[in-house]
Order: C-alpha cells, then sequence, then structure tokens
C-alpha cells in the first residue's frame, strides 16, 4: 500500500499535475493540503474517473483539505469538532479499510508573536485534544499533511536562516513533538535518519534549484502502521516543470 501526502496549493491550478501524477505513482491513499475552493468546485469527477473516492472539506480560496482513496472513505469527520466556532477548513479524516486516516494543514503562523502564530499553537493543541479524545496509540493511524513544522535542524537546509521563524520555533517544534509523543512515529524519518531531504521551497530566489528547502510535510504512523513502513520519500520530480506546487508529495509504502 502506498500512502501519500502532497500540498497542492489550489487543486484547481494543479488538477492536470495532480492526475498525471496520481497515474504515474498509483498512491492508494492521498491527503492533500491547501485545495483552496468549496467542495462544490472540487474537481471529483475528474477525479473518480482517475480511480479515487474523495473526502473533501473546503473553502472558498484558502485552505481546504481532502482524502483520496481507491476505496471508499467511511465515517468522515470535517473538522476538530470540538466545539470551537472556527471557520478554517483544515482537517478531514475518514476511515479507509482497516485505517483511520487524518489529513491536517497546520496554520502556518505569519510572524512569531502575531495573533496568528498563537491560532497555530491553539490549533495544534486542539489537534491533539481531538487525537486523544478518539483514538488510542494501539489503533491503525496514520496522520499526514502539510504540518508548517520542521522537527527539528534536520530538516531544514539553512537553519541559521530559519532559525526561530514560525516553521522552526522552539514552540512549534514542541507542540508537533506532543503530538508525535502521543503515539506517532514519523515514518519518513525512520527511512532517512540523516535527514537533508525536503518537501517546499519557497517559489523565490531559486530556493529549488539551490535545494534551499525544509521538510514541513509529515506522515505520521502509530505503531501498528509504522511497523509496516518499508520505504519513504519526497518526489522531487514533482516540484519541477511547469507551474508546481511550491510542495513536493511525500510517500510512504506499506507492507501488505
Amino acid at each position: 500500500m502506498k500512502i501519500a501526502t502532497w500540498n497542492v496549493n489550489s487543486i484547481r491550478a494543479r488538477i492536470e499535475r495532480a492526475l498525471a501524477w496520481l497515474a504515474r505513482q498509483k498512491p492508494d491513499i492521498v491527503c492533500l493540503q491547501e485545495l483552496k475552493v468549496v467542495y462544490e468546485a472540487f474537481p471529483l469527477d475528474a477525479l473518480r474517473d482517475a480511480g479515487y473516492a474523495c473526502a473533501v472539506h473546503g473553502q472558498k480560496t484558502y485552505n481546504g483539505v481532502a482524502i483520496l482513496s481507491r476505496a471508499e472513505p467511511a465515517d468522515v469527520v470535517r473538522g476538530l469538532d470540538d466545539g470551537v466556532d472556527d471557520p478554517q477548513a483544515r482537517l478531514v479524516s475518514a476511515q479507509v479499510g482497516d485505517l483511520r486516516v487524518l489529513s491536517a494543514y497546520v496554520p502556518n503562523g505569519a510572524e512569531v508573536g502575531s495573533e496568528k502564530y498563537a491560532y497555530k499553537l491553539e490549533w495544534l493543541e486542539r489537534l491533539l485534544a481531538h487525537i486523544e479524545s478518539r483514538f488510542s496509540p494501539a489503533d491503525p493511524i496514520v496522520l499526514c499533511g502539510d504540518l508548517n513544522v520542521a522537527r527539528d535542524d534536520l530538516d531544514v537546509a539553512r537553519p541559521d536562516a530559519w532559525g526561530g521563524s514560525v516553521l522552526c520555533h522552539e514552540d512549534a517544534r514542541a507542540a508537533i513533538e506532543r503530538i508525535r509523543r502521543w503515539g506517532f512515529t514519523d515514518v519518513f524519518r525512520e527511512h532517512h535518519p540523516e535527514g537533508g531531504i525536503y518537501s517546499w521551497w519557497d517559489y523565490r530566489m531559486l530556493a529549488f534549484p539551490k535545494n534551499d528547502g525544509l521538510r514541513i510535510d509529515h506522515i505520521f504512523a502509530t505503531e501498528p502502521v509504522a511497523a509496516r513502513c518499508v520505504a519513504a520519500d519526497v518526489d522531487r520530480a514533482e516540484r519541477k516543470g511547469s507551474k508546481p506546487s511550491d510542495h513536493a508529495p511525500l510517500l510512504a509504502v506499506l507492507a501488505d
């Protein structure tokens, strides 16, 4: 089984690339982020024709998350479902076969000390509470997405330049670590403990050709799933060519 996560940075702008990528990689489950469309504008028909059922939590212009799967998603939950009045579409989860799959788009945070950064930290705590209240580490769960945090400096090409930013700040890293320590394994790190492999590069300053990137996209899995993970990689080829997303897909392969 192949699982992927990809911030597409507008599904409408990237649909042809996405369809070609799905045909090439043939993933079983894909978590998408930053759709930038409402449900009614999401390309359901094109993706169904490509062989994928979809669970979508959309939002006009901003945010938006989805799960694509070969099997029909069941028990779909949109949002954190915690009673907080929050219009931002940043989490969707569904049961896909024996897996509970969560696709998350964590707030960027803008600047450390800003209201948006406070919202980022609050949202991460709400995500942890959502997980703690519904699941056990013994359950087969995958949390995939653009978590907008590089876990440590192994995930950053230039730590001196990014240190203290919203993507690397110690408070954001601590919040991600609390989620991971609940019972998740960073399956990509397990296969690439040396670091130095990135999933996001700024569009500016020739960041991609220089490989001046960060790994802020992650696949976290509980032990029943992590034990099955035999490979993980970033599809750098999808960051090349005409009008790419600024993120490349991150993939994990599970033994049957």
